[in-house]
């Protein structure tokens, strides 16, 4: 392939949500795949060469605002990805308005999704899951849609329920969780829908990172995302008073979840800490480092502390759209998005307020993924005392 393999334990090579995508990004880097080194001649519609051994995963995930897409091959404890692409498509956009996607959507969906299919063609995973979440689940032509897609793109995606993506998402960030706490509260802010997991480790932690939805005490699926709290309450020009009432509008929900009272005593007796898994936090996270342009290395990973959050958020409050739409790391594709986000989080920090935060660039792919290898790993462990075959000699 003329891709050099990117090695990382459970690292994507597309921006997540979007952040840190530029106007001014080619088609390749939008992907997010490095340049070739050598230019390879191939033969058209020739079947891609695989490189190393092992089987190849693949991972799709349709959301409100994006489509994204990663190709990965198991490595030690974690996989290697080996291609991938993120599109800002918008499919949810208008749906909390008028309950339907519209054509112009669909239209745009529909091009990225034949991307993904050429992708998927040319590596051809030997595992993969492809699935659709808010704007699907909303529409009442989500399913209709997804009908398009398998007759006209050649690809079957699944609409997954609230519980499934908060679950995938667990999974697909737990390797950032502090070791030595106690438990954490993770969020992942979508487009049309934004999920939280409250993991409680005080009767033990799963090993295996796969396994650690099993450590959810409570979750919630908010039905408010960037999208739809933008189309609510306008994400061009926004001062503090509406700022203030998204935040309200979102901690109204917020006091439906259950256990929300011994969730606040936990963080008081024991080390707990959010980790965040969306475009809105990753954006912050760039702000907060002064980059010039978004670099996952830096930012996946990164520790905030309140104060941090604080002051990044009142800056980028304070930045006029124009801006937002001329900063490297917000993008004219969000800049409309990114407040609307901050106030879902904004809203989490005032009712659960923890002393940190943990920001993750990686989400429902990853835990796709680790989610398929480690069910193919489980089923190919040998016995340990293997029958023998034969004649019995």
């Amino acid at each position: 392939m003329t891709e050099p393999v990117r090695s990382a334990l459970v690292s994507a090579l597309v921006d997540e949500a979007g952040a840190g995508v530029s106007s001014g990004q080619s088609r390749r880097e939008r992907a997010g795949a490095a340049p070739p080194a050598v230019p390879e001649q191939r033969t058209p519609n020739a079947p891609h060469p695989r490189r190393g051994r092992g089987p190849l995963y693949a991972a799709l995930d349709l959301g409100t605002n994006n489509c994204r897409l990663l190709i990965a091959r198991p490595h030690e404890r974690g996989f290697r990805v080996l291609d991938g692409f993120t599109r800002i498509v918008r499919l949810g956009e208008g749906v909390s308005v008028t309950g339907r996607l519209s054509d112009a959507a669909m239209d745009r969906t529909l091009d990225a999704l034949r991307q993904c299919r050429n992708k998927l063609r040319d590596h051809q995973p030997s595992r993969m899951r492809l699935i659709a979440t808010e704007a699907c689940r909303a529409a009442e032509n989500g399913t209709a849609f997804l009908d398009r897609v398998r007759n006209e793109v050649g690809l079957e995606l699944e609409i997954v329920d609230r519980r499934t993506e908060a679950e995938l998402a667990v999974t697909g960030c737990a390797d950032l969780i502090d070791g030595a706490a106690q438990g954490a509260l993770m969020f992942d802010i979508g487009g049309g829908s934004s999920e939280l997991a409250w993991l409680d480790f005080r009767g033990g932690r799963p090993r295996a990172q796969g396994r650690m939805s099993a450590s959810i005490r409570s979750w919630q699926s908010l039905p408010v995302g960037v999208v739809s709290i933008a189309e609510k309450f306008g994400g061009v020009d926004v001062t503090p008073e509406v700022f203030e009432a998204m935040v309200e509008h979102v901690g109204s929900h917020l006091r439906q979840f259950r256990g929300r009272e011994k969730l606040k005593q936990m963080i008081g007796t024991h080390p707990v800490h959010l980790i965040g898994t969306s475009g809105t936090v990753t954006t912050l996270a760039g702000l907060h480092l002064g980059l010039e342009r978004y670099e996952r290395q830096k930012v996946d990973g990164l520790w905030m502390r309140r104060d941090q959050v604080d002051e990044t958020m009142r800056a980028l409050l304070g930045m006029p759209f124009e801006r937002r739409v001329a900063h490297a790391c917000i993008g004219k594709d969000r800049a409309d998005l990114v407040l609307p986000g901050c106030a879902i989080f904004e809203a989490i920090r005032r009712e659960w307020p923890t002393e940190r935060v943990r920001v993750a660039d990686r989400g429902l792919r990853e835990g796709i993924l680790i989610s398929l290898m480690d069910a193919d790993r489980s089923q190919k462990r040998p016995n340990r005392y293997p029958r023998r075959q034969g004649n019995g000699q």
